[in-house]
Order: C-alpha cells, then sequence, then structure tokens
C-alpha cells in the first residue's frame, strides 16, 4: 500500500475525452439493438420456442449496469480514487456479467440465425478450446484468480499508467465475468457441464478468494495499490461487501437451475426430445 495516485492518467486533449465517452455509449446502444433485433427475428421464425421476455430484459439490465461503470461519473472516479476503480470493477467484472449472461445471447443466436450458420456456432460451442474455457476451474482462475497479480504486484499500476492498458483490463474485467457467469449458472448450451454441487463448489472457492484477498487489503498486507490508505480501505470494503452480494446472487441463479436439472432426470426418454417452449 503506498501513498500517491501514481494510477491515474488523463486524456490527452478534450477531443479523447468526448470518444471515451462516445465509443462505449455507440457499442452498447449496438449492443441493445442487436439484441431486440435477434429477438424479433427469432420471435417470428419460431413464436413457440421465443425466449422467455425476461431473458431481455436480464441483457439490457447488464448493458445498463455496463453503461453506469464507463460513462462518467464512475468512469471518471475510476481514473483519481481507488473507491471509484473498485466500483468500476464490481460492475464490469461481477454485475454486469450476470445480468447478460442470464439473458441466454448463445440461444438467441442459436434461434435467430439461418441453420448453416447455427450449426458452425455449436461447432464452435463443442470445440476443444471452448470446452476447456468453458470449465468453472479456468473461469474461476481467470476472473478471480487474476485479482491476486493485479492487486498483490506492480500491475495495476502499470495498467493504469496507460488508457490503453486501462481498457485491456475493464476487457479482462467484462470477459472474465461473463465466463465465469456462464460456467456457474449460464442458461446458454454448455458441453459437458458440471452438476450444480460441484459447480456450487468452484463457487464458493470464488467466495473464500474474494473474501481472503479484501481483507489482507484492507489489512494493508502485501497489497501494491498507490493510493491513499483510506482509499485502499475504502475499495478493500466495497470488494468485500460487494463481492458477497454478486456472488449470492450468482449462487441465486444457479440453485433456479436445480429443480429442472432434476425434473430432465426423472422424465421419461419418450419426451425428452419436447423441452419447454420458452426459455
Amino acid at each position: 500500500m503506498h501513498e500517491g495516485t501514481p494510477h491515474t492518467h488523463h486524456p490527452a486533449d478534450g477531443s479523447l475525452w468526448e470518444m471515451q465517452i462516445l465509443l462505449p455509449a455507440l457499442a452498447l446502444s449496438a449492443c441493445a439493438v442487436g439484441y431486440v433485433v435477434l429477438a424479433h427475428r427469432a420471435r417470428r421464425r419460431n413464436p413457440v420456442r421465443a425466449l422467455s421476455p425476461w431473458r431481455g430484459v436480464g441483457f439490457l439490465t447488464g448493458l445498463a449496469l455496463l453503461s453506469v461503470a464507463l460513462l462518467p461519473p464512475v468512469a471518471s472516479l475510476a481514473h483519481s480514487d481507488f473507491r471509484g476503480h473498485m466500483a468500476q470493477h464490481m460492475l464490469i467484472g461481477m454485475y454486469a456479467p450476470l445480468a447478460l449472461v442470464l439473458g441466454a445471447p448463445v440461444t438467441l443466436l442459436l434461434r435467430a440465425l439461418p441453420a448453416p450458420g447455427a450449426r458452425r456456432l455449436t461447432a464452435l460451442l463443442h470445440s476443444r478450446p471452448a470446452r476447456f474455457l468453458a470449465h468453472p476451474a479456468v473461469a474461476l482462475l481467470l476472473s478471480t484468480g487474476s485479482l491476486a497479480p493485479l492487486y498483490f504486484t506492480p500491475l495495476l499500476t502499470v495498467a493504469m499508467a496507460h488508457p490503453a492498458g486501462h481498457r485491456l483490463l475493464l476487457a479482462h474485467f467484462l470477459l472474465s465475468g461473463c465466463l465465469f457467469a456462464h460456467a456457474i449458472a449460464g442458461p446458454d448450451p454448455a458441453p459437458r457441464r458440471l452438476g450444480v454441487r460441484a459447480r456450487l463448489i468452484f463457487l464458493g472457492c470464488a467466495i473464500a478468494a474474494h473474501s481472503v484477498m479484501a481483507q489482507l487489503m484492507y489489512g494493508g498486507f502485501w497489497v501494491d495499490v498507490h493510493a491513499p490508505v483510506p482509499e485502499v480501505q475504502g475499495g478493500a470494503e466495497i470488494m468485500y461487501y460487494g463481492g458477497d452480494i454478486a456472488e449470492l446472487l450468482l449462487a441465486a441463479a444457479l440453485v433456479a437451475t436445480w429443480r429442472p436439472e432434476r425434473r430432465a432426470r426423472t422424465a421419461v426418454p419418450a419426451s425428452a426430445s419436447c423441452g419447454p417452449a420458452r426459455a
């Protein structure tokens, strides 16, 4: 733990700052429009198998959380205050990914794409790299495991010293968070998905790791964050309590899948091919 805030960086000029606001807003708007268009196309193609409207609510909620994290005032605060950085981290790496994953975007793509495109996407999902990345152990290592080198080595200072490094860090938070949420409680298809009990174990490991790192950070043990002590302790509190809430929400999403799994095991073989009309 170090005094000062050398991790802070500022845009070179006003136009660059405008682009840092404009580009995320345009990208998020494009994602929202794309999801709505695909949902409409899938519904027209097969109304019986259309996604539940709640899936769309979840995905759009995830985009809204991303907009809060990527646009001022949170984005501005993240550059100058470690507590702002941690709040941004929680939104991008834990809360938004859960909402996005619950929107079942891959299932929507499979239902909206033409048959050849859907077959290619299915083949990609069943490929060896996809199966490797979708394993909860790998997702846990990439999401929660990466926090130790980030906050207990100079990595955060190096990343925050350059705009490109900060953007890569945010992309890592989002992608690894989505991967972990999908591996634990995602409704999208996943080959060789572990059972609910096994996934709860991996989630418990994530909860324990978050708790230990937040407490070490609060106490100043081995932490390498260049910020005043009150900011580091405030960031640790956000990580501790905010992480607990996000992981409880993820656990609730996981447990909600328990009953469908039990019904699937007790269903008669003749009806196995007749899945639910809505996802």
